[in-house]
């Protein structure tokens, strides 16, 4: 991922969670509620999707990317009820890892697993679960919490995908398949339904811009951000005997290098 790509990425999520605190002062479950004169106003809502699309010890840095996103998301003031969190929690308590019921995202840093929502975990974190999420069909749901994007025409959507790809689809932790022209027409379906006014979609995986290239329209108010082009891999970050990652104690990449780059470059901006 280039400095530019980098950039934007950081200052499209600043703006997002500098609205999200500005405008909702933490996100409530009501549409509409009494301002200070009586009447009734709109209260617009952010929503958040996050997905790990893996899962086994290897693949520990997926789960952590998706860990240390809620609480980036939670910080800055949306409430468990708007976001929805797909992974197949197996790693905190893995046997192979040297800090049970921890996971970190970087070298020394927090346990970001506490307080995560378990929405779908193991074997529901499947394909058909995360369409039925995405188009709010709570009919179409199976095991998990049920809960769903009830979003609505003057919401915010942001959605995460940290995990594996190939040309022109995206793994789920359950080992199925994401494939681009389903997951394009999922979103069709969304914005035919006016379920949100804007939404940003960031994904995690090799060959991850495959998935919108020729497919995605342009007038979808979605803005979309890809660790990849269509034709190269991803990398992890904060692995195992390279100069981030100098400790013996991990042996695999706690982060992926675009993930790194969004969530810790928004903590640089502030703190500069």
């Amino acid at each position: 991922m280039n400095q530019i790509t980098s950039y934007w990425a950081t200052l499209i999520t600043i703006v997002w969670m500098s609205v999200t605190v500005t405008l909702s002062k933490g996100i409530r479950p009501m549409v509409d509620e009494h301002n200070e004169q009586g009447n009734f106003e709109v209260v617009r809502k952010k929503w958040a999707l996050l997905v790990a699309g893996s899962k086994d010890y290897p693949n520990y840095r997926h789960q952590a990317n998706i860990c240390h996103a809620y609480h980036v998301l939670k910080n800055g003031g949306l409430q468990d009820e708007n976001i929805i969190v797909f992974m197949y929690d197996d790693i905190a308590y893995h046997k192979e890892n040297p800090r049970q019921g921890v996971i970190i995202n970087r070298p020394d840093g927090p346990n970001v697993y506490p307080g995560v929502p378990k929405d779908y975990t193991g074997n529901n974190t499947n394909a058909e679960n995360f369409f039925a999420v995405l188009n709010g069909n709570l009919s179409g749901i199976t095991g998990g919490s049920g809960k769903v994007l009830n979003s609505g025409p003057i919401d915010t959507v942001f959605i995460y995908y940290s995990g594996h790809g190939y040309p022109g689809l995206i793994g789920m932790a359950d080992q199925g398949i994401v494939y681009a022209k389903d997951f394009v027409d999922a979103l069709k379906k969304k914005h035919a339904s006016n379920s949100y006014k804007k939404m940003v979609i960031y994904v995690e995986a090799c060959y991850s811009a495959s998935l919108f290239e020729g497919l995605l329209p342009n007038n979808m108010s979605i803005y979309v951000a890809t660790s990849t082009n269509a034709r190269e891999l991803g990398y992890g970050f904060y692995c195992p005997d390279s100069k981030n990652l100098s400790s013996t104690e991990y042996t695999i990449c706690l982060g992926d290098t675009f993930g790194i780059s969004w969530m810790e470059d928004r903590f640089a901006f502030f703190c500069a």
